[in-house]
């Protein structure tokens, strides 16, 4: 979502490296600079004008201006103001004290992802082992009420509907789900095309009966500043807690993102990654800022990995890799693996200096299907062996795969440098080790 602005600030900061000496001159230089940058990312002007003049007062002082390394102590400071900008620091999602039940209110204006974020933040609470419930009280789309249904069905998770009036239908869901022991209850509420008093009235009537733990504002990243309003409208009339920013994966210029805590006083709780169901993720204002400026997001790499770790499959390919047995139904293995952690692009955007590597560069998702295709297509034997495979099972492969030989060619050449670059780590080192190729 960020990369216009990424690219930008990316100019910025390679000029700022580039000085031995910073000078007041240089410094406003820069922040002109990155002024463009984050009104070109539709951040509103209000906020750049109060982020630059924090900047500036701090990249003024002599702390940098005499510094060993000035580019680099003014990029850390652009670095921390952004942070700040985003909301300092993680805040986790409210839970009720036990025994009573949690409630999420989920409000939003239509089109938003609003139903969807219900279904997703019951799929991934409940993996975090909560028994959610959810409440279809958006009476106003019709097709709500069965998207909810459909929703629970997919993720297991059982779904209070009713007709009539929207406060009722919440109480009733609230006592409903309380009583078949429920500890976590998530409220879908009605949404409009625009804000008018009737929805406002309507969600605040509902927000004062429930007396939700916390109430959530679903924002479409897509939609810039028009989220920011209405997040804006939502807190001042009803009272909002976080919000929770979907299609964060898409071609947003990214500037309601970086300006609706500072327009709402409320902070980013998730942010929502594709259109899947597992594709939600806990909002950190420093892993955000961190991809922002090109540094990557290991943190978040690595908890996306330990998600979808299985110790069993470890420890036994641990055990293939002492004994130099990697063959293509562990290669094929680690596919799976991958494929669980999300779309390859945004993976690799989070590995340091390899998101700045794929600019430009199409990621081929459907890359990684092939190769399936053309493991799944050889024999169990040859999986195993694929020293065999030859010109007659190389063509039997390509043809059985609806691929062709090339490619088929082109997967053996990567598993064999799979293969080394894993037989140089065992023995403990590093050089010679050959440089690996992504399929895309």
């Amino acid at each position: 979502m960020f990369s216009n602005l990424s690219d930008r600030l990316d100019g910025v900061f390679k000029t700022l490296r580039g000085h031995g000496k910073i000078t007041e001159a240089n410094v406003k230089d820069a922040l002109k600079q990155v002024r463009r940058a984050l009104l070109e990312a539709d951040v509103n002007y209000k906020v750049v004008k109060s982020f630059l003049e924090d900047v500036q007062t701090e990249s003024m002082g002599d702390k940098v201006l005499q510094s060993v390394t000035p580019g680099q102590q003014m990029i850390k400071i652009i670095y921390d103001k952004m942070v700040d900008l985003l909301g300092g620091q993680h805040r986790p999602v409210r839970f009720a004290k036990s025994p009573q039940p949690t409630i999420w209110m989920v409000v939003g204006l239509q089109g938003s992802g609003k139903t969807t974020t219900c279904g997703k933040l019951a799929l991934h609470f409940k993996k975090a082992g909560r028994n959610p419930h959810m409440i279809a009280a958006d009476l106003q789309r019709p097709a709500a009420i069965e998207q909810l249904k459909t929703l629970g069905q997919q993720v297991g998770v059982d779904v209070h509907t009713g007709t009539g009036n929207p406060v009722d239908v919440a109480i009733n869901g609230v006592k409903t789900a309380t009583d078949a022991g429920a500890d976590l209850i998530i409220l879908d509420t009605a949404g409009r095309l625009h804000i008018d008093d009737q929805l406002m009235g309507e969600v605040s009537s509902v927000k004062e009966k429930v007396e939700p733990t916390e109430t959530i504002f679903v924002a479409d990243a897509l939609t810039g500043q028009d989220a920011v309003t209405s997040a804006s409208s939502f807190a001042e009339r009803v009272g909002i807690d976080g919000v929770i920013f979907t299609k964060i994966d898409g071609d947003a210029r990214g500037g309601a993102a970086l300006s609706v805590v500072k327009a709402t006083g409320v902070p980013i709780l998730f942010v929502g990654t594709g259109e899947k169901l597992d594709g939600l993720e806990p909002f950190h204002p420093d892993r955000m800022v961190s991809r922002i400026l090109g540094m990557g997001d290991v943190v978040s790499l690595v908890e996306k990995a330990q998600e979808n770790f299985d110790e069993e499959n470890a420890a036994a390919l641990e055990d293939k890799l002492r004994k130099a047995q990697f063959d293509f139904e562990d290669f094929y293995e680690q596919l799976q693996q991958l494929k669980k952690m999300g779309p390859l692009e945004s993976v690799l955007g989070m590995i340091p200096g390899v998101g700045k590597q794929l600019k430009g560069m199409q990621v081929d998702e459907r890359a990684q299907g092939r190769m399936e295709a053309m493991i799944l297509s050889m024999t169990p034997y040859e999986r195993r062996h694929p020293e065999v495979l030859n010109g007659s099972r190389r063509m039997r492969i390509a043809k059985g795969s609806g691929n062709t030989i090339q490619d088929v060619n082109r997967l053996l050449k990567q598993f064999q440098m799979m293969k080394k670059m894993i037989k140089q780590m065992s023995k403990g080192g590093m050089k010679g080790m050959p440089k690996m190729q992504f399929p895309f």
